[in-house]
Parts: structure tokens; sequence; C-alpha cells
């Protein structure tokens, strides 16, 4: 027995050693901060924030890869808390909503495959790709559905998820699992940031749309009576709805599939009934907006394309200021367009409605005069957009006003105007001249007589290209006139009111390289659009750290020295989404064609100071749509009756005068029977007018 129990202590001592040293061996340290913040969280292990679990979720959060508001079980005094623990704020934010992106299911639309046995969307997407007539079509199994771990989203009586907005979380579950992106999450700023992808259902007007309007639902919502909707709706992407809806070029309608048998459908007449309706309301409906982010931004120019940058940032949640140089915001839909197309009433109905958005307007200021881009960020705007306009717009608005709109930057055309009068000029140490063929030459011939020691021109063409005529390259060399051919600026930048250098990219390497730049004079007839920020400056953190106290208190005591800036571009319109530099192919060298060209800029304008705020990628993702995108369409359309388009009452000649205005507008019956004309087209689908019956074949 006393041998038993020797036996048995030793091995329990040796157990206890082995045990011991195993867990110094085998010790898994836990950062105390993360099992802080995994105490705070419910412990539901859901996975809707994307991680297998609470503690998963809670070393995210602690690694800074995930925020504290993640927990879409928790509410908001769990992320407080957890912000706590990690000391910081919890900002607000806009919530993430599953939305679907298609509008027939697999009975509707034309099935090529039956998924007999199978019950789940990504085991059929395996095989063949899930193909249906068309490609990217909901397969309809409710994967989505089954996955969602809040039971927000069912499968409707149309085979179609069906999210309940007060359940959906905006986990994003259901966007994991979906194999083919037809449900996607959605906000505000989703939204204005988007640009359509080849993976989405767009329909062909939508696609035609410079601004991108969601035509197809906006006339669903006037068949369904709902008017209000129906604003909302064009307003997500078009801030001038009643404006648009009577000048516009309408280039949605010839793309119209209605048109296939009989005539396009009303489109632009439809959104001018449904503006119209708003208006005569008197209450302006406004669209969602996310919440205040405490951010500043300037717009220069009160023109269309400059109210409706302002118009998508203040609905970003940015606090936005206009700054316009004439009495009246509009630019020259003011000016260029009879009364009797575009009363100043209508106008200034849109132009309320943007201010009511939360955009502030600030009249009879001029740039360059009043105030300067380099002192705008100086008063804590962190980007100025320039949306000043082209040659019309200026010779309107302000022609005897200052010509130096950019610091140290001028339009070629002004510049030779001036030495044309005799009137004196200067030009500074290094000149840059961008673009103008023979007349570059000769500007850098003057600039040079005129003080400057260096000149550079650059050509975005090849030197075979570039119309320089006989100018002996050479020879202007020898004289410190330098040519960059086939190259293109892409940022400027300075301090205060003074230009120092552009960066150009040779756009046959990718290669970039910066150039000293006092003068820069552009051969177009307006200034390029452009984003200004404060240029980072760089500095010894020790340094810094050591005298952040006494600098604090310099700062106080002393005014702030000159600002450093830097201008960037927007991003490009998707059609030329290849593109790099200012004034390259597809940008605009005066106004825009058409009011509805110049409110897409404005929008990517107000994209991209978002994106570059909050350090986004700017660039445009390789499978945006552009008029070249090989996507799916119809060439005909079957079992659709003839349905004559519903024509639009004009004003007699006489009454005229007397009614100031040409077209009257659709009725509301008018209206209602021409929306229902709309094939409420998907990406090759439509609604038909009688059954179809399909031969399916068994997978």
């Amino acid at each position: 027995m006393f041998t038993a129990i020797l036996i048995m202590g030793g091995l329990g001592a040796i157990v206890g050693i082995g045990l011991a040293a195993a867990s110094k061996i085998f010790y898994v340290y836990v950062d105390p901060q993360i099992l802080a913040v995994d105490e705070e969280l419910p412990g539901a292990n859901c996975g809707g924030c994307g991680f297998p679990g609470c503690m998963s979720n809670a070393e995210a959060i602690v690694a800074g890869d995930s925020p504290p508001t993640s927990c879409v079980a928790a509410g908001s005094d769990v992320a407080e808390a957890i912000a706590g623990i990690m000391g910081v704020a919890v900002l607000a934010t806009e919530p993430d909503i599953a939305k679907s992106g298609c509008y027939f299911n697999t009975e509707d639309a034309d099935v090529k495959y039956i998924y007999n046995g199978l019950e789940d969307c990504r085991a059929a997407s395996l095989l063949n790709g899930g193909m249906k007539v068309c490609s990217i079509g909901c397969l309809g199994l409710g994967s989505c559905a089954k996955a969602c771990p809040f039971n927000a989203i069912v499968m409707g009586p149309e085979g179609l998820p069906v999210v309940d907005d007060k359940l959906c979380t905006g986990c994003g579950t259901c966007e994991r699992v979906c194999p083919k992106q037809i449900i996607t999450l959605s906000s505000v700023t989703r939204r204005i940031l988007k640009e359509y992808t080849i993976e989405e259902c767009t329909t062909p007007c939508q696609r035609s749309c410079p601004a991108g309007i969601d035509i197809r639902e906006y006339i669903k919502q006037i068949t369904l009576g709902d008017y209000n909707r129906a604003v909302q709706v064009i307003k997500e992407r078009n801030p001038f709805p009643t404006v648009i809806g009577r000048i516009c070029p309408r280039p949605c309608e010839n793309e119209c599939r209605r048109g296939y048998e009989d005539e396009p459908v009303a489109i632009n007449y439809l959104k001018r009934f449904a503006a119209d309706y708003e208006m005569k309301s008197g209450k302006s409906i406004l669209p969602f907006k996310a919440p205040d982010t405490d951010r500043k931004l300037a717009v220069i120019g009160g023109g269309v394309q400059g109210l409706s940058a302002a118009y998508f940032s203040a609905r970003l949640g940015h606090d936005t200021t206009v700054y316009e140089a004439s009495p009246e915001l509009g630019g020259l839909l003011n000016t260029a367009i009879s009364e009797y197309r575009l009363s100043s009433d209508i106008l200034n109905w849109d132009i309320n409605g943007i201010k009511e958005m939360g955009v502030t307007a600030k009249t009879e200021v001029m740039l360059g005069k009043d105030f300067g881009i380099d002192t705008l960020l100086a008063e804590g705007y962190e980007a100025v957009f320039l949306a000043s306009g082209g040659w019309d717009s200026r010779l309107v608005r302000n022609p005897d006003g200052p010509e130096e709109q950019i610091p140290g930057t001028y339009l070629l055309i002004d510049m030779m105007k001036k030495f044309a009068s005799g009137k004196k000029v200067s030009c500074k140490r290094n000149v840059v001249i961008a673009g103008g063929g023979k007349m570059a030459y000769d500007a850098a011939i003057i600039a040079r007589e005129r003080g400057a020691a260096n000149v550079t021109i650059i050509f975005r063409e090849g030197q075979g290209l570039a119309d320089i005529g006989s100018v002996d390259i050479e020879s202007a060399e020898k004289e410190s006139i330098n040519f960059l051919f086939n190259t293109a600026i892409t940022q400027i930048s300075g301090k205060g009111s003074n230009l120092s250098e552009i960066e150009y990219i040779d756009l046959a390497s990718g290669e970039k390289a910066i150039i000293g730049a006092d003068n820069l004079f552009f051969a177009a007839g307006r200034f390029p659009e452009m984003i200004f920020i404060n240029t980072p400056v760089e500095t010894d953190e020790e340094a810094e750290t050591e005298n952040s106290e006494a600098k604090k208190s310099d700062q106080e005591e002393k005014p702030q020295g000159p600002v450093a800036w830097t201008g960037m571009e927007p991003y490009k319109q998707p059609m030329y989404a290849d593109q790099v530099g200012l004034f390259a192919q597809g940008d605009v060298l005066t106004d825009f064609s058409a009011a509805i060209k110049a409110i897409a800029a404005g929008r990517r304008a107000a994209a991209s100071m978002h994106q570059i705020m909050y350090g986004l990628d700017v660039a445009l993702p390789n499978t945006v749509v552009t008029p070249d995108s090989m996507i799916q369409n119809v060439h005909s359309v079957s079992n659709v009756k003839t349905n004559q388009r519903k024509i639009m009452p004009l004003t007699d000649a006489k009454n005229l005068p007397n009614v100031g205005t040409l077209e009257q507008g659709y009725n509301e019956n008018d209206a209602r029977a021409e929306a229902s004309r709309c094939l409420q087209c998907g990406l090759i689908c439509y609604e038909k007018e009688s059954p179809v019956v399909h031969i399916a074949e068994s997978a």
C-alpha cells in the first residue's frame, strides 16, 4: 500500500511539474483590452459583424480592423462602452440596409435551367455559372434569406428576396453568401459614391442617362400614384428635376426598348410631372442624407455643376458653402435659355431645394478679389472645389473680373489679349504653358521677353501630332524654351497665393515628375475642374512631441503662415476612366453641352472630395459601365402591344405671352397612362403583356 502511495505521489509530482512547464511553454497571452471589449459584447456569436465570434470581433476592434459599432446585435450603449475602452469617440453613422438588385424571378425571366435537387444559390452558380438567359439574374433559391441571422429577409411571392428595413442591421451576411451580387448593402453614401458596374442589373435608359437616374423605379412609382417617392428617386441623382424636366436633351429616350414596338416612353415629361407635383405642393421633398460629419467643404461657382457638387456633398453629411461671383445662382441657366422654356421661378424652386438640403450660398464674392483658395483652406475648409464655368460663363457673369483664379494660373487667351493690347505683363521665373499649339510657342517667346527665365510647353500629343508648325525645337530649347510631348499635368501645388510646382506624367511610360512653376497658362476656354486640399507637411515626430506645447502657445499668439496646398482633378467620367491628367479626352474645355452632364460632373466632384478626405481610393473599378462595355441587351421585344405615346400639350402661340410657358405638362391621368407604357426593364428582361410559355431543360 505504501509503495502504491509513493508511486501515485510520484506520478502526481511528475504530472504537476509537466503541467507547470507546459503552462510556461504554451502560455497564450490575451490582451486585457481584448478581454474588456469581449465582456461588453453580448456573446451572441451571430457572425453579423463579419467575424466568426465575439472574441474574434473583439480582437479585430482592438487591432483597428473593426469599429466599436461593428456589433449588429448590440445597441448604441455597447458601442459607446467599447469606444470608452478604446479611448475613441463614436460618431453618428448612417445604417447600411440590404437591397435586392433583381426585378424578375426565374419564372418570369427566360429560364435555361431548372435547378432540380439544389437548394443553395452558391451550389447552383457552380453549375455552368448558374446561367440563365440573364447571366447575372437572381437564382431564387433563397440562400440570403437562410443565412440572415436576424430573419430580415424572406423570399417574396415573386421568388425574389424581400428585405425588412426595420429588422435589417446591415451586417452584410446576405451580401457575402450571394454568388451573383444580387443582394448588396446600400446607404446614402454608397449610392452617391457609386458608379454602375457590369455586374449590376442596369436598364438601357439608366445607362444612357449622364446622371444615372433610376428611371425604371421613378416611373414605377408614378404608376402606383406615389409621386413623393418618385421625386425622391429622381433626387437621388438629380437636384434639378423641375429644370431638367424642361430642358433635357433626353438621351435616355433614344435607348428606350419601347421604341422597338412603337415610340419611346416620355421619360423626361414624366420627370417633369413628378417635379411639378412637388412644386405645386409648395413643400420640398428631400432625399435621404448621411449624418453630419463635422467637415467643411467649399465650392467655387454657383452654376449647375457647382450647385450639384454642393448638393451631393451636403447629402454626404458635410457642411458645404457655395461662393458665386454674380448676384444670382444658376450660372448660364439664368441667361442662356428662353423664359418660355425655363422661367426664373422654376430655376429658383430647384435652387431653394438645394439650399434646404443644407447648402449655404454666398453671392457677389469673387475668387481672386474677395477671397482665394488658400484663404478658404486657412478658414478650415478641408477641401475646395473649383467649378467656375467656361468662357461663356465668365463673359456673362464678370467679364472684367480677375483673371487669376488659381494662384499663379491664367488662361492663355487672357495672357495673349493683354500682350496684344499693350498692357504691361510680367512673368515670373518659371513658366509652364499647357497646350495651345503654335500659339503656345508665341506666348513662350513673349514670356521670355517679359522676364521668364525658363519656359516649358506641355503637349498631350506626341511631337508629330502637336500643332506647332515649323517651330525649330532645338533652337527654342537653346533659348530656355523646353518642350514636353505626350505629357499631362496631374497636380499643381503652392503656398499661400503663390504657385510653386506642377506634377506631370509621361503618358507612354506612366512615370511622374515634378518641375518648378511660378506661372501656369492653360490653352482652354475654362479653368480645369480641380479639388484643392491642404498639403500635409512632414515633421520630425520627436521634435514635434517635445515642442508641442510651445507650438500650441505660439499658434495662439501668432497668426498662421501661408497655407501649403495641392490641387488635383476629380475622377473622370466612366467613359474616359482610362484617361489621366487635366484636360484629357472627354474633359470639358468650356461650358457643358447639357445641364444633365454638369449635374453628373458635380456628383463626381462631391464623391472625389469625400474619398480624398477619408483616404479612400478615387480610381474607378475596372468593371465600371461605359458605352463600350459588353453588356447583355435585347434588340427586339415580343408580346408588347402597340400603345402610342401621350403628346405633351402645348400653349397656343397667341396665348403664350399670357401663359408664359410653351409646354403645359401632363395632367395626372396622362402621366399615369404614359408611365404604364414603361416595360419595367431589367438587363434583358421586361414586362410582357401576355403570358409566354418557356420550355426549360432540367439541370
